[in-house]
């Protein structure tokens, strides 16, 4: 089991060139983000189910009622033992042949006995109340996180949280910020309470799946959840925590708008659902596919300079040499390709000189000469 550990964490996979995992342990001059710091994120999801299900009963409810909302359920189908059976252990949709069968031994026409297994299965589906209250606790926390990651970053733009020479200039509007000094990056209290709240809020929703409404998309979402986990976790174990605010934040902007056009759909507000799910995907669209790539991870940097980092760094490791802690911008390697472009892997393979290479890298020198200037 220790091999496997120390093949998982290889500093060579993990952090930049002559860093080590010694490098950033906790000091009393600075402290650094510590693998055994996501613990906490366990029982404070644990207490995030516990709020969520308060707030769904004394604040969510009411304001639901308030709405016009009634917990109403569809119409309970008529008790029937055989086919209650044929419902829960051989299928929900009998066809023809089985509701035919059906007909002769109930004595029932097939239009009742479809009737009935309609109706059973309008049964299994949550109220309208439910939905409600599950979409508000996710729009209330979709818009205090995202205002606290505002909030966050406009403390980095005051100084009143980075106080050093290297970190006077903002990351929020510089992404090459992000990388200064990296990863000797110190972890501030309000970083810890941002990255923990999400992770926590993700576990939580790992949990919940099961209990939720269920919908088509189960197994897409619960795959959603644990990606977003592993990145958040991996970043933070890795001190990408700079660039994984801005990530958290560009994100975080469009789930609140989401959940309250579909509080307004279920409220038969449909003027204000359009005009709110307009703006979902005006947002969505802007932040997932322009801002993030161009802005948020400089992806066409690092992805023209992933393939010759990987040489520059093998040819130094044939010769190496001391050097002092990094205090430029560091673009990242390893693991931190996964984090910012998960497809990039194929970057790393390696590549056969061609003239498409040649121009590549001609391409990429430029591009890093404006980058760094």
């Amino acid at each position: 089991m220790a091999g496997i550990l120390a093949w998982f964490w290889n500093e060579r996979f993990w952090l930049p060139h002559n860093v080590t995992w010694a490098d950033l342990k906790n000091t009393e001059e600075a402290t650094f983000p510590q693998a055994e710091d996501l613990y906490l994120a366990f029982p404070l999801a644990f207490c995030m189910l516990m709020v969520r299900l308060i707030f769904e009963r004394f604040v969510a409810k009411p304001c639901a009622i308030a709405l016009n909302i009634q917990a109403n359920g569809p119409q309970i189908a008529q008790p029937n033992a055989i086919l209650e059976k044929v419902f829960t252990a051989i299928t929900k949709h009998p066809d023809e042949k089985r509701l035919e069968g059906l007909s002769k031994q109930l004595d029932w026409d097939v239009r009742s006995i479809q009737r009935w297994f309609r109706q059973r299965r309008n049964q299994e589906k949550p109220s309208t109340l439910k939905r409600f209250c599950e979409s508000m606790w996710k729009f209330s926390y979709g818009l205090y996180i995202f205002t606290y990651g505002i909030r966050f970053l406009k403390k980095v733009l005051k100084g009143t949280i980075c106080q050093t020479f290297e970190n006077r200039t903002p990351w929020l509007w510089n992404t090459k910020h992000c990388w200064y000094n990296y990863p000797y990056q110190p972890l501030t209290p309000d970083l810890h309470y941002y990255y923990i709240l999400e992770l926590s809020f993700y576990w939580s929703l790992m949990f919940s799946q099961f209990t939720d409404i269920k919908r088509k998309d189960f197994g897409v979402m619960l795959l959603h959840h644990l990606v977003a986990i592993l990145l958040i976790t991996f970043s933070y174990v890795n001190n990408m925590a700079r660039v994984g605010t801005l990530i958290l934040c560009l994100h975080d902007s469009a789930d609140a708008l989401l959940e309250a056009a579909k509080m307004a759909n279920y409220a038969k507000f449909q003027k204000i659902c359009d005009l709110l799910f307009v703006m979902f995907a005006m947002v969505f669209i802007t932040t997932r596919l322009g801002v993030f790539p161009l802005w948020c991870p400089r992806m066409i940097e690092v992805i023209l300079s992933l393939a010759q980092m990987r040489r520059t760094r093998n040819l130094q490791e044939r010769t190496p040499i001391l050097r002092p802690p990094p205090m430029g911008p560091v673009v990242p390697t390893g693991i931190s390709s996964l984090v910012l472009v998960p497809w990039m892997i194929n970057y790393s393979k390696p590549q056969v000189p061609n003239k498409v290479n040649c121009l590549f890298l001609e391409i990429f020198n430029k591009l890093q000469m404006q980058f760094l200037s």
